[in-house]
This record gives structure tokens, sequence and C-alpha cells, in this order.
């Protein structure tokens, strides 16, 4: 059985990261068969972190930010053409050159794209950016360099921030409106909102919270040229960058029967999608940003996550699953972990920070802006974010993985943990937010509703 699972004919469909680790690992674990990587993209597999960093800096250009190939995975790369269809019957995946391949198993990877302005008139303007892609990134990198008057960045989040941040480090005016309490508020709740805050407006961002852009206005002849806002203000620029969060790729899964809707595909803690009616299926598989799967350690909900190291290892899992029988497989389990460097902090993350009801500060302070803060439900650790304190996480990656005790014990502090109170963690509802968080409780439910019809017998 091990020894078929090694042979035939296996398609990924995503160039992506998720898509490439997949594939290296395929032929690591034994895989002598076909294998196709289907991308949308005309490029191999990139690295996104440095699109929002060094490349909007100038200090790298996004056609070097391949991602380096650990071993030749001899595949077939089908790039610049995009899946448009799946048929589980025929087991072919429709493509939108009008081409169908056959596969044997599939792994689906598609990750995820940067959500649009909804109006697309507005969107369209020159000057209105999105932040996803190699050419998104050398495209806006582009008109900083050129010296706009100003930007405007339409979301707090992750993205948002460095973007921000990346304008102010080039001498640029920046404008972020944000339609939740504070930047990063969604991925890390009230308190480290309140120093996201305090950073941007301490390196000279204009911050305006609370507030949705309301239209984007052109010149007449079709230049971007400002916003008007909820509040009744306005705000003139040059350049709009639109960082509302991401979209799941996952459109043209819509007649394929699976599991697919707009929080991702669900899959088994093994990597194997599901079907819409919660069967489980045994040829295709998912991994990386478009995948929604089960956690032990958060009471089994849905995580969806938008970060590198999960992708990595998701797709480490679902190559091994892929080649491997049903006592064989193994699940993936990882800890979340992600990070972000803007204005001069270097902000790190372990576990889910939404997943909770208090937080403590174990180590530092806000006011040196250098910290551990831990997170907390229901009387145990779920997750902790450091703040120029690296080095720590890894302590406290092992109270999330052992379910310690919230408040942790003093033994997990630099200080008496009695002066320290636990205070609510100040989770705001994703619908107030003008940006998705980087991890996502799905929950149980599915994204579709169903009209179940019982068989006849």
């Amino acid at each position: 059985m091990t020894d078929d699972l090694r042979k035939g004919r296996i398609v990924i469909v995503g160039a992506s990261l998720a898509g490439l680790r997949a594939a290296e690992a395929l032929r690591e674990q034994g895989f002598t068969g076909s294998l196709t990587v289907v991308g949308d993209e005309a490029y191999l597999p990139y690295d996104r972190p440095p699109l929002s960093k060094q490349v909007l800096l100038g200090q790298v250009a996004a056609d070097t930010t391949a991602l380096p190939m650990r071993r030749d995975p001899d595949a077939e790369w089908r790039l610049g053409v995009a899946a448009t269809g799946l048929d589980p019957l025929r087991k072919r995946v429709l493509l939108a050159d009008g081409d169908e391949l056959p596969y044997d198993r599939l792994l689906i990877a598609t990750g995820t794209r940067a959500r649009p302005w909804p109006n697309s008139e507005e969107g369209a303007l020159d000057g209105v950016f999105t932040l996803r892609t190699c050419d998104d990134s050398e495209g806006l990198a582009e008109r900083l360099a050129a010296g706009p008057r100003r930007v405007l960045v339409i979301g707090g989040g992750f993205t948002g921030s460095e973007v921000a941040s990346a304008c102010r480090e080039r001498g640029l005016e920046v404008t972020v409106a944000e339609r939740g309490p504070g930047p990063l508020v969604g991925a890390l709740g009230g308190t480290l909102s309140k120093l996201a805050a305090a950073m941007h407006r301490g390196h000279g961002v204009d911050l305006r919270c609370g507030v949705t852009v309301t239209a984007l206005r052109g010149d007449g002849s079709g230049r971007f040229v400002g916003a008007d806002l909820s509040d009744g203000s306005s705000v003139e620029a040059d350049v709009c960058v639109v960082a509302l969060g991401a979209v799941r790729n996952i459109e043209w899964l819509a007649d394929s029967g699976l599991a697919a809707g707009p929080r991702g595909l669900a899959c088994d803690a093994g990597c194997r999608a599901f079907n819409m009616y919660g069967i489980v299926t045994d040829d295709v598989f998912a991994a990386g940003d478009v995948s929604r799967f089960p956690h032990p350690l958060f009471e089994y909900q849905m995580l969806s996550l938008e970060h590198w190291g999960n992708a990595v290892a998701q797709a480490e899992v679902a190559a091994h699953n892929l080649v491997n029988p049903g006592p064989l497989r193994r699940p993936h389990l990882a800890v979340p972990v992600f990070w972000s460097s803007q204005f001069g902090l270097n902000i790190k993350s372990v576990g889910v920070p939404s997943f909770s009801d208090q937080v403590v500060i174990a180590q530092g302070s806000l006011e040196a802006r250098r910290l551990a803060m831990v997170y907390g439900y229901r009387g145990r650790v779920t997750a902790a974010v450091t703040v120029n304190m690296a080095k720590t996480l890894e302590y406290y990656q092992h109270l999330i993985e052992t379910a310690a005790p919230f408040p942790p014990a003093p033994g997990a502090a630099d200080r008496p943990m009695a002066a320290e109170i636990p205070i609510p963690s100040d989770v705001p509802d994703p619908k107030g937010l003008s940006h998705g968080p980087t991890v996502a409780l799905t929950g149980y439910l599915p994204d579709r509703r169903l009209t179940v019809v019982q068989p006849r017998g």
C-alpha cells in the first residue's frame, strides 16, 4: 500500500510557499511519480514577508524574493495559468487555458489574495494599491520612491502598519484610517493595541481610529487625489494602500462539493479536505493560508492562519500524509507563531491571542516598549506576545502546549505576579475591524447552509 502511494500522479494547485515545501517534502518522502504544480502567477514561488518591508524601503528588488529550493522537486511547473474548477469524480483539475490535469491525489495550496476596495471604479484609480503579490510590491515601491506628498493606508492590521512604518522610514507623510479602536487590535487585543497606536503617533503617523473611508476621490482624469471619511473629514493624498485583509482563493472550488467557503477549505488535522457534508476525503488535501483545521489546544475550533511558519509546517504534514497510509499519517498540531517588524518594534506571537479572556504583563512594561504579555482563557495559557523580547517566546510556547494555568506561576515572570492583576484581553468582534486577524477562530459551523436530504432506503 505504501509503495502504491509513492507512485501515480500528484497535482499541487498553488505555486506558493506551502506548494513548494510540499513538493520538496514529497520527494524527500520517496514519492517517485509525476508531480505537477499549478500557479496563477508567472513566477516561481517567492517570499512574501519582504514585500511589505525591505522591498518598500528600496533595500531589495521585488524580483529577488524567490524562495530558495531545498532540493529539486522534479516537478512540472504550470505557471501563469489559474485553476478554474475541480471535477472530483473524474479526478481532473480544470485550468483557465482549457486544459485538464488528471490526478490520483491533489493538494490545494492556493492561499489568499488581497481584499480589494469594494468600489471597483474607485479601486481602479491610478495611485490606489493593494499589497499581496510581487508585482503589487514593485509598483508600490516605485510610487513611494517617487516621493508622494502623502500616503493614505486603509486598515491598521499588520500589513497596513508595516506599510505605514516603511513610509515613515522613507520620510513620507502617511495617514492610517482604521475602523476599529486601534491598530493591531484584532490580532493582539486592546492593551497592546494602545502601544501600537502610541508607536504610530510617536513616529509621526496621522492615525485615525473609529472611522471608515467612505469614498476614494479622483481628479477627473483617473488619478487618485484623496478620500472622504465617515467623520466628515477628508484626506488629500497621492497614493492609497488598501490593507483590508485577505480573501481565500476558493472560488474555483464552488462546484467541487468540498467544504470551501469564505473562511477557507475545511480539513481535518491530517490535512484531508472535508466535503460539504462533513465526510473526509482520502485523495484531496489542503495546506497553507487557504485551509482551516481543528486544533485540540483551542477546543477543536477551526483555525484559519495567515503566516509563514504554518504554511511550511502544514505543507510537510500534508506531503507526509499524501504518501502514507492511514496508520502512519500524522496530525498538524503546530502552535501558531507569527512576527512583524514595524516602527523599531520586533513583535512576535505564539498561540492564538484572540482565543483569550484575560491578559497579564509577565515581563517588562508598556513604558519600556519591551515586554512579554501572556493571554489566558478560562484559567489556562493560550497565547503570548513579546515586544523586543523574542528569546523568551519559547518558554511561553511550552506553557501553551502543556495547558499551563493562567495567570502564569511566579517563575514565569520577572516581577511578583501579585503586582500584576490580569485584565480583560479586550479582543473585539472582527466585524468591527477594517482588517481581519492573522489568526482567526472560525468556529465549528460550516461556511454554507445546507438542506439535508435523507437517502431513501
